[in-house]
């Protein structure tokens, strides 16, 4: 397996987590979040014959000197340079947060370049349609330190330790910066089947434009609630995990 990753010439910062051939899921981290946050997850889809690549996002981990491109759009970008895609066969994305929005664009890129997706995994995502109009997230350290407590996911002791925060912010404000900037008609669409997944008691994502993802795509469109909040997908991780890998 290791020497099938050096042929496809994958860069270092795509965690590969082997499973079987033909099954290959990127999984995209939410705004701020590196792919260690997501080993868990990439470790339960593995279990289930998934061959799992964590995506580790420029200013956090290895990459913590690698420049952040300005937008959704050049972060895709990036990623999908990253690897011959193409001889990976149909690939599935997963997205957190703003990882589905990534993911959506790395699908359009890839559509675009004859490489197929199969299906977008949406997960505590407002639709791409609905991000301009919705209120900017903040991106000045006070701001964003309140609101990664708002968000919660993230260890209540680790942010009270200065070095921590040092490495955090810059990653969360470049995140942020490139979400405020993005935009998306309601009326561009993508092939692969799109799945919406959310928490119940997600205070951060309203269901409505959660389901909103419906409008993004020309093929299948699925809608899964699990209870929880924002960060549902770490209570529900073998559940998640089997309902990605069956599809």
């Amino acid at each position: 397996m290791i020497d099938e990753q050096r042929q496809l010439d994958v860069k270092p910062w795509l965690k590969r987590i082997p499973g079987e051939p033909g099954t290959a899921t990127l999984v995209f981290p939410h705004a701020g979040g590196a792919a260690a946050a997501y080993r868990s997850f990439g470790l339960a889809l593995a279990a289930r014959g998934v061959d799992t690549y964590l995506v580790q996002y420029p200013q956090r981990g290895e990459r913590l000197a690698d420049p952040a491109p300005g937008t959704v759009g050049g972060l895709a970008a990036e990623i999908f340079s990253a690897a011959d895609w193409a001889r990976l066969g149909p690939l599935r994305l997963f997205g957190h947060c703003m990882g589905a929005l990534v993911g959506f664009e790395f699908t359009r890129i890839a559509e675009h370049q004859g490489v197929a997706v199969r299906e977008l995994w949406a997960s505590a995502s407002q639709a791409p349609s609905t991000v301009a109009g919705s209120r900017p997230v903040p991106t000045t350290d006070g701001e964003l330190l309140a609101d990664i407590v708002d968000l919660g996911g993230t260890d209540a002791s680790l942010l009270d330790d200065e070095d921590f925060l040092e490495l955090l912010l810059p990653a969360v404000r470049a995140d942020y910066q490139a979400f405020n900037r993005y935009s998306c008609e309601r009326t561009v669409r993508i092939n692969a089947d799109i799945h919406t997944v959310g928490g119940r008691d997600d205070h951060r994502v309203d269901l409505d434009l959660l389901r909103q993802w419906e409008f993004h795509t020309d093929g299948a469109s699925t809608f899964t609630l699990f209870d929880g909040g924002h960060f549902y997908v770490d209570d529900h991780l073998d559940e998640v995990a089997e309902l990605v890998s069956c599809t």
